[in-house]
């Protein structure tokens, strides 16, 4: 009992100095920056255009001059294939390999941190991070939107009309949905961490790991494997746009998600316990 009870506000103390240490990092800053520009330039660009064909450009492009919440979505929408991933797995693939080319790593587990334990800090804080990056392209989103666009009742999917409060609440659900889907992702590339001292070779192969999922899920020989890809449900968010609310992809998401983050954490865990850094 005294060992556990002493080893909870370090846990807590471990996870608030890697949270800090993350987002004090001036490159998660500027990828920060990076995603809120998305928005930025969506909005300008169709602010300063006479006019948007009707079916060209991304979804719900056409829609953004009528109500400025749907910079937000659309943002969304188009960081969803390349700029998110991107993000993530530089962070991910940081997690471990990033403390072991600064030969800090050694240090941590005889602080002692303990390997699950500084496994799991640097996991929640990829989390973290999966949670910051959609949150920020809304909020950037729904911030430009509303200073260049009027705000207004919004049309759903479905055909209904939802008041702007209930707008706000459905991009906070996408954001939601995003960050689930970018879970898997994050323990692929905390698993890649574990397994070279070299962060950019793990980052690039995060990174490469999702365009190959996604391409793969566009291959109709493939169906096969859809449903088992990391990133088949990406863009089932489009659901939240309905009414009522259709969770299914949400919950199936989540499910494939945690299935991922089960089988990479097990194998970042085999990994990381048996890996000589110490020497």
């Amino acid at each position: 009992m005294p060992n556990s009870a002493s080893s909870a506000p370090s846990s807590l103390s471990l996870l608030g100095s890697e949270l800090k240490t993350l987002f004090r990092r001036r490159r998660t800053a500027a990828m920060l920056v990076a995603l809120a520009a998305i928005p930025v330039l969506i909005a300008v660009a169709v602010r300063l255009s006479s006019s948007v064909p009707a079916g060209r450009g991304p979804a719900f492009l056409d829609r953004i001059s009528q109500n400025g919440l749907f910079v937000a979505v659309t943002a969304m929408l188009v960081s969803v294939p390349l700029f998110l991933p991107l993000t993530i797995g530089v962070v991910a693939g940081d997690t471990i390999a990033g403390e072991a080319s600064l030969g800090t790593l050694r240090y941590l587990l005889v602080a002692p941190a303990g390997r699950v334990r500084l496994l799991l800090v640097k996991y929640a804080g990829a989390l973290a991070f999966c949670i910051a990056a959609p949150v920020t392209v809304a909020l950037a989103g729904a911030a430009i939107g509303a200073s260049l666009f009027p705000v207004g009742p919004v049309t759903l999917l479905s055909g209904d009309v939802v008041q702007p409060p209930e707008a706000a609440l459905r991009l906070v659900l996408i954001a939601a949905y995003l960050a689930v889907s970018l879970a898997g992702l994050s323990a692929i590339g905390l698993f890649l961490s574990t397994l070279t001292v070299i962060p950019v070779g793990a980052m690039a192969a995060t990174v490469v790991l999702s365009v190959v999922s996604q391409v793969l899920d566009q291959l109709p020989q493939l169906e096969w494997l859809h449903p088992w890809l990391f990133t088949h449900y990406w863009f089932g968010f489009a659901d939240i746009l309905r009414q009522p609310v259709l969770w299914d992809s949400f919950a199936s998401n989540a499910l494939l998600q945690a299935g991922y983050v089960a089988v990479f954490g097990a194998l970042a865990y085999g990994r990381f316990v048996t890996k000589d850094v110490l020497s």
